[in-house]
């Protein structure tokens, strides 16, 4: 039987899932991998074990199978965007730690950046905003850090690549140093409307073009791996940032459909089609994927802290013992007895975009209990979509009927709920969780034949559970104002 592989290289760890013809998983494998963090706002990776675990996983995936190597048609990637590795093209090796899409470290840069009047420029050229959040900034910290390395990066002895760049470097043995047009929209260094790296913002960074992988289609085959990494030359055939592949496996495949993934941070994709749409609220306009000559865009909401704030109740205060855990704990209380939960750890995302804004909880008493606390975070994340999916509709000018979602966090029924309740839209949870790596499939196995058409593979989504609002207006807009609220206060601390 024919099988598609795809790797899911996500920020906290590395899977591999195997999945058929019909879009059914035939195995999963999954290893995490450490987070470093040698400063406050710091958030770095080893990028070589990044590529270990990713490995790793993808030989136990085919293993599990127990299917032979030459039976899987294609690979796909899917990848954390904007986390930057730098490295060398001769030996491989990094000259730094990955720096982290969550990193920020380069909040000085954006700002010098902007008081020199640049901001709109970057806005017009790439559809995205200054923040420390893109790759390009973070590219240009490590050329100022690193000895010799932009003087080298000239010479051509250096290479550039977010994670999916440097994954295919090593499973091709650097006969690949390639990107895709929804990777590459992430870096601050790409125009969208020509679809090129941009001279002059290069120039203003002082980023040498030598530097940068070649930018293909998001479902092509670009070469054959290694055979001694898995077993055969498997083509590598298609590749997509995260997001860009769970609106793929979404099948929000026509403009007005959205999607959002409940990972680590939260994102919102609405998909706009052939047409990039400049947000006037603050929302990112990026690729979503190309396909032949055809590109699609998107709106795009980030929310940096959604999943992370439940692994900071676990890891940070110890009010779980697993993430799991938190729906029954929220469910030990009717409210948040007042308690608000702004998690600014890494400044706010969208429609804020303010890197200086910590975290904050408010609205304590004697009374408050780690559930009422729990409950809170739960809000949290439903709050920051709710305040995402104003602005996309405002900028759209669409009213959207129905919000798909994925990611780890959509299993607790309690937050979708809460989603439902705080959007007064219904959510739609698809029946396969691996959405994003079914988008990264089903790119690969429209370059090797395996489905016909985009519309072949999204015909295989199917529901799940939906959720109903069961709040009304006028509690709803309540609920929201309070948030808001708090956020002002955290933004002003």
């Amino acid at each position: 039987m024919s099988c598609i592989l795809a790797l899911d290289q996500g920020t906290t760890s590395s899977r591999a899932i195997l999945f058929d013809a019909d879009g059914r998983i035939r195995s999963m494998a999954q290893r995490e991998f450490r987070q470093y963090f040698p400063q406050p706002g710091w958030v770095e990776h080893d990028a070589v074990e990044l590529w270990q675990s990713q490995i790793a996983v993808a030989a136990e995936a085919v293993r599990n199978a127990g299917i032979a190597a030459a039976d899987v048609s294609a690979i796909g990637m899917t990848n954390q965007r904007e986390t930057t590795v730098l490295w060398e093209r001769d030996s491989g090796r990094p000259l730094h730690r990955a720096i982290v899409w969550q990193d920020r470290r380069t909040a000085a840069i954006c700002e010098r950046l902007r008081a020199d009047g640049l901001e709109e420029l970057f806005r017009r050229r790439t559809g995205l905003v200054l923040d420390p959040y893109f790759s390009a900034t973070k590219l240009k910290w490590l050329l100022d850090a690193i000895p010799d390395a932009r003087i080298r990066a000239k010479r051509g002895e250096l290479a550039f690549g977010t994670v999916d760049s440097w994954l295919a470097w090593n499973l091709t043995a650097g006969r690949l140093h390639i990107t895709d047009p929804s990777n590459a929209s992430r870096t601050l260094l790409y125009d969208i409307h020509r679809g090129q790296w941009d001279t002059e913002l290069l120039e203003l960074l002082d980023i040498p073009a030598e530097l940068l992988p070649e930018v293909r289609a998001s479902s092509e085959v670009y070469a054959c791996i290694e055979p001694h990494w898995l077993g055969a030359a498997i083509p590598l055939a298609g590749i997509a940032g995260d997001q860009q592949a769970a609106t793929f496996g979404q099948g929000c495949l026509k403009a007005g459909m959205v999607k959002n993934t409940y990972g680590t941070g939260c994102f919102m994709l609405m998909n706009t089609g052939a047409t990039p749409v400049s947000s006037n609220n603050r929302l990112l306009t990026t690729v979503a994927w190309r396909i032949g000559d055809t590109t699609h865009f998107a709106l795009e909401g980030s929310v940096f802290m959604a999943g992370a704030i439940v692994q900071w109740l676990r890891d940070g205060l110890g009010l779980l013992t697993r993430a799991d855990e938190i729906e029954a704990l929220a469910a030990g209380v009717a409210d948040s007895g007042g308690v608000v939960l702004v998690p600014a750890f890494a400044g706010l995302g969208a429609p804020w975009w303010r890197a200086d804004a910590r975290g904050a909880v408010f609205g304590m008493t004697r009374g408050t209990t780690k559930a009422h606390i729990a409950r809170a975070a739960l809000e949290a994340i439903a709050c920051q979509t709710a305040d995402v999916l104003t602005a996309m509709e405002h900028d759209a000018g669409v009213v959207l009927s129905e919000l798909r979602v994925d990611g780890g966090a959509c299993r607790n029924d309690m937050l979708m709920q809460m989603q439902a309740d705080l959007l007064g839209v219904p959510i739609a949870r698809p029946r396969t969780a691996e959405i994003t790596a079914l988008g990264a499939a089903g790119l690969a196995g429209l370059a090797v034949g395996l489905w016909n058409s985009p519309e072949e593979l999204a015909a295989l989504w199917s529901e799940e559970r939906r959720f109903e609002p069961a709040m009304n207006n006028d509690e709803r807009q309540n609920r929201l104002a309070v948030w808001r609220h708090a956020v002002e206060h955290a933004i002003s601390y």
